[in-house]
């Protein structure tokens, strides 16, 4: 792979910390450093840590690790985390190729550098139709165009991506005949957001393909992926790729804690070392009592402890699917449709009763009910009108759940009646 033509002038101007660049050399044994500039770890307050977990087991912190993690370390994240992030992604997706892991702060920290890297003024980025919002406003900021690929109730369509890139430029949606192909695609292909589809393992081989054909890097966004209902889970892009064209990023968020704000990512080394570049001249590093609270308990736990704590979270969201269900066939029958998950935390309605704008419908007529859900136009690329809303059932009870629903039909039904639209409930 030449990586050279896929990173951006911009990201290829930037250099070492100079300072930081010294920093792996900090820890070697006999090292004697004049040059750190260092805060001494003598005059924090802090002695020590002790993790008390939900079953009352106990967990008191290594105290020299405590201590690092209260001063700089390494921009790729403190080396015992690194590492057994590193196995772990050799244990779960066994990838073809070698690749470097860097940890960050969250993975929209670091998902967020990995695109700038790759945005030229005026390039073109392939994303999904819907996607997340929380990149699309990032994206929005930049000096680029978003071309949406159709998707379905299983993810991206590999023959809506082929067909954009097959009759490139005529294909373009922004009309501009010489812009150059796009060569970055960015995808969620678990659980997504907002959809809550998953591409098949058939799917993302036809989507790799493609990419290789077209010469194509994927940013393989999975923070759902460990909330994947089915076993076995179904094998990442990273998993397959023979040529090193997958930057892959996973989070804590969704497992551990969304508070401790780590993620990481793993791919070729060209790519994840120019992130952490970016991440010298920013926020130098991730954060280290988040960090070696991580590792702690997933140091205690081991790889197959981690696996089994996998199983009960995802066993809890499919549960909590289950009753949502019930309650979108009681209520919402006749008033929306949708697809069932096999993944995360999302339901993607589409309303009907007439309904061709849910922005309008949720911020003046649900909020007076008391009811919210996400507006789907939030996740559009091109931001259009849509009948379209995100629910989450992650984090609502039984009875809220109905009673939000409830609610929310009787918003449909409202506004089918002034459209002169009969409901078929």
């Amino acid at each position: 792979m030449d990586y050279q033509k896929f990173i951006s002038a911009k990201s290829q101007q930037r250099n070492p910390s100079p300072i930081r660049a010294l920093g792996k050399y900090m820890f070697e044994e006999g090292m004697i450093s004049l040059g750190a500039g260092h805060p001494n770890p003598s005059t924090f307050p802090y002695a020590g840590m002790v993790l008390k977990l939900k079953n009352g087991e106990e967990i008191e912190v290594d105290s020299a690790l405590f201590q690092r993690s209260l001063s700089y370390d390494l921009t790729s994240g403190l080396p015992q985390l690194n590492s057994w992030l590193r196995q772990l992604q050799t244990l779960e997706h066994n990838p073809p190729v070698d690749f470097t892991l860097s940890i960050g702060s969250g993975s929209q920290d670091i998902l967020s550098k990995a695109l700038e890297m790759f945005i030229e003024p005026g390039a073109a980025l392939l994303v999904e139709d819907p996607t997340y919002a929380g990149i699309l406003n990032f994206l929005k900021s930049q000096p680029c165009d978003l071309v949406g690929i159709a998707t379905d109730a299983h993810g991206l369509i590999p023959e809506a991506l082929e067909k954009i890139l097959k009759n490139w430029p005529e294909s373009n949606p922004t009309g501009k005949k010489d812009q150059p192909r796009p060569q970055v695609l960015y995808t969620i292909p678990c659980g997504g957001n907002p959809t809550g589809a998953s591409a098949t393992f058939e799917r993302k081989q036809k989507i790799y393909e493609i990419c290789r054909t077209y010469d194509i890097l994927i940013v393989e966004d999975d923070p759902y992926y460990y909330l994947q209902f089915a076993s076995p889970r179904i094998a990442s892009y990273l998993s397959i790729d023979v040529d090193g064209r997958v930057l892959r990023f996973d989070s804590m968020s969704k497992i551990l804690s969304s508070g401790v704000r780590l993620g990481w990512v793993t791919g070729p080394a060209a790519l994840v070392e120019r992130i952490d570049l970016h991440t010298m001249s920013t926020n130098l590093q991730p954060a280290g009592v988040s960090q070696v609270m991580a590792y702690e308990l997933l140091n205690k736990w081991g790889h197959e402890g981690f696996f089994e704590h996998i199983r009960q979270v995802s066993n809890f969201y499919r549960e909590k699917l289950e009753e949502f269900r019930k309650y979108l066939d009681k209520r919402m029958t006749g008033y929306a449709e949708w697809s069932i998950p096999e993944c995360g935390m999302f339901v993607w309605l589409k309303l009907l009763g007439g309904v061709t704008d849910s922005f309008e419908l949720i911020m003046n007529q649900a909020l007076k009910k008391k009811v919210i859900a996400v507006p789907g136009m939030v996740f559009l690329p091109a931001g259009e009108k849509t009948p379209y809303i995100r629910l989450s059932f992650s984090n609502v009870s039984p009875e809220n759940m109905n009673e939000a629903l409830r609610r929310l039909a009787e918003v449909v039904q409202e506004e089918a009646d002034r459209n002169g639209v009969a409901i078929q409930s």
